[in-house]
């Protein structure tokens, strides 16, 4: 969908913008693994994919709005999740971006 492909695409910028300061982790949900390696080589993004299957989805909790991102802390933990593609989640997730990496 465009709003996952403009959040991807975003989503590689900043992987390489901060490096190996960061991981990005795209899982493909309800996606044709066909279709999800075209995208991939289309986009040719600094990310790791994944085939997400609907039991790996559950794990994650509510997965109703695509795209959804969560971010976690150096220790792993949940930090921060968002649910569709707002027009202000690239400027609310980089802050807190910002904020999960200035923590030592």
């Amino acid at each position: 969908c465009p709003p996952c492909r403009r959040t991807l695409s975003w989503l590689g910028e900043l992987a390489r913008r901060h490096g190996d300061r960061i991981a990005v982790l795209a899982i493909a949900v309800e996606s044709a693994e066909a279709d999800v390696r075209a995208l991939i080589g289309k986009l040719d993004l600094p990310l790791v994919w994944a085939l997400g299957t609907p039991e790996l989805a559950r794990s994650f909790g509510d997965l109703s709005a695509v795209p959804t991102l969560f971010m976690f802390d150096r220790a792993g933990r949940a930090a921060a999740i968002h649910y569709g593609a707002p027009p202000d989640l690239q400027a609310q997730a980089e802050a807190e971006l910002r904020a999960l990496l200035e923590k030592r």
